[in-house]
C-alpha cells in the first residue's frame, strides 16, 4: 500500500497533506492573494474617485482581506476530512462533530464582519478628505457620527448573524425575548441613552464642530472629538477632559470660536497729578494707534473715573475673530506701544501703596533741666 494512502483517524494522509499544503500556500501567499484582490477592488474605487491613494486602501483593506482569505481557505480545506468517529461524542448534548462546524462558520463571520467594518473606515476616511477641502465643518461632524454609527450596527448586525448561522436560534423569537431585557438595560443604562440621544441632538442641531474653543461649565478647551457618548476636549493646559454628551447639551456652552468679533478692555490709572492736557494727549494718542490698525474692528476710548488712587482712561476695542494665540499677539503690541507712550510723556501712573508721611512736632523746644547740686 502507498504511504499516502494509509487511513489514520478515518482519513487518508493524502488528504492531510492536502489539508496542510493549502493552509500553508494560502499563508505563504496571503499578502500576494489580498494585495492582488485589493489591486481589483481598488482599479473599480479609483474609477469613482481620483484622489484616493492606494496606499492609504491597502494599510486598510489588505489584512483583514488577508485574513479573511486565510479562514475561508482553512475552514473548506478541513472540510474535505472525514470526522474520525471515535471523536464523534457530545458536549452538553452538542455533538463535537457539530460545534468544530460552527466554530468555522463563525470564524468566517468575525473575519468578514472586520473586513467590513475596515471598508466603512476607508469610505470615511474618503468623504473625510473630501469634507477637508470644503470651508463648511458641517461635513467633517456629520462624516464621524455616521462611521461610529455605521460600525456600531454592523457589529449587532455579525453578532445577530453568529446567533444565527453558528448557534441556529431563530433572530426573530430572540428579539422577542429579548425585547423586555432590553427595556431592563435600558433603564439600566438610562444615562448612556440621553448621552446617545444628546450626541445625535449635537450632530444636527450643530453648536459646535471639531476644532472649536468652547468653554462649558469649567472646563475650557479645543474640541478633539465627538463621539456617540461623550465630546473630548484639549484644554490650554494640554489635558484631555471627556465631558458627557448630555452636559454639552443641558449646559451653557460659550464657544469663542464663532464669535463675530473679539472683544479687550484696557484700564490706564493715571497719578492724581497728571494734567487734563496729558489725559487729552494720551487718550488721542491711543485712539490715533487703535484707528491705523486693520485688525480691529472698533474701538472706544474715554476718560472714565476719577477715584481717590487716580485718574481712569479706559480703551475698549473689538477686532475680527481672531484665533487665541494671534488675540494674545495684538493685545501684547498694543501694551507695548502704550508703555512706550506713556514713557515719552513721561506721565506718572497711580500708586496703589499710600504715601506715610511722619511729621515732627512744631511745638516750642522745652528749656534744658536744671542742674540740682
Amino acid at each position: 500500500m502507498d504511504f499516502l494512502d494509509q487511513i489514520y483517524l478515518d482519513n487518508t494522509i493524502r488528504s492531510y497533506v492536502f489539508v496542510l499544503v493549502s493552509i500553508l500556500v494560502v499563508l505563504i501567499f496571503k499578502k500576494i492573494l489580498s494585495r492582488y484582490i485589493a489591486s481589483i477592488l481598488f482599479f473599480f474605487i479609483h474609477k469613482a474617485w481620483k484622489n484616493i491613494e492606494k496606499n492609504q486602501f491597502n494599510l486598510l483593506v489588505v489584512r483583514p482581506l488577508g485574513w479573511l482569505i486565510v479562514v475561508i481557505v482553512s475552514v473548506f480545506a478541513f472540510d474535505e476530512l472525514v470526522f474520525p468517529y471515535h471523536w464523534r461524542f457530545t458536549i452538553y448534548r452538542y455533538p463535537i462533530k457539530s460545534l468544530v462546524e460552527k466554530t468555522g462558520i463563525c470564524l468566517i463571520i468575525i473575519c468578514f464582519i472586520r473586513f467590513v467594518i475596515s471598508g466603512v473606515d476607508f469610505i470615511a476616511l474618503i468623504l473625510e478628505q473630501k469634507a477637508l477641502a470644503t470651508k463648511d465643518k458641517k461635513d467633517d461632524q456629520l462624516i464621524v457620527f455616521f462611521r461610529d454609527l455605521l460600525k456600531v450596527l454592523i457589529t449587532l448586525a455579525g453578532i445577530l448573524l453568529l446567533i444565527k448561522a453558528g448557534f441556529n436560534q431563530n433572530i426573530g423569537s430572540l428579539l422577542t425575548g429579548l425585547s423586555i431585557v432590553g427595556a431592563a438595560l435600558a433603564l439600566a443604562a438610562k444615562e448612556s441613552l440621553e448621552n446617545l440621544i444628546a450626541s445625535i441632538i449635537i450632530f444636527f442641531d450643530k453648536p459646535f464642530f471639531v476644532g472649536d474653543t468652547l468653554k462649558v461649565n469649567n472646563v475650557t478647551g479645543e474640541v478633539e472629538r465627538i463621539g456617540l457618548r461623550s465630546t473630548r476636549i484639549r484644554t490650554f493646559d494640554k489635558t484631555l477632559v471627556t465631558v458627557p454628551n448630555k452636559q454639552m447639551v443641558d449646559s451653557i456652552v460659550d464657544n469663542y470660536s464663532m464669535r463675530s468679533e473679539r472683544r479687550a478692555e484696557l484700564k490706564l490709572e493715571f497719578s492724581l497729578k497728571t494734567t487734563s492736557a496729558d489725559i487729552e494727549l494720551i487718550s488721542d494718542k491711543i485712539k490715533r494707534m487703535l484707528q491705523a490698525n486693520p485688525d480691529i474692528v472698533s474701538h472706544s476710548v474715554f476718560f472714565s473715573e476719577i477715584n481717590k488712587n487716580g485718574l481712569i482712561v479706559t480703551a475698549e476695542y473689538f477686532t475680527i475673530p481672531f484665533s487665541m494665540h494671534e488675540f494674545n499677539n495684538l493685545k501684547q503690541t498694543i501694551v507695548l506701544f502704550l508703555k512706550n507712550s506713556i514713557d515719552e510723556l513721561n506721565i506718572d501712573m497711580a500708586s496703589s501703596a499710600p504715601d506715610i508721611i511722619i511729621q515732627g512736632d512744631t511745638g516750642p523746644v522745652p528749656p534744658p533741666a536744671k542742674t540740682i547740686i
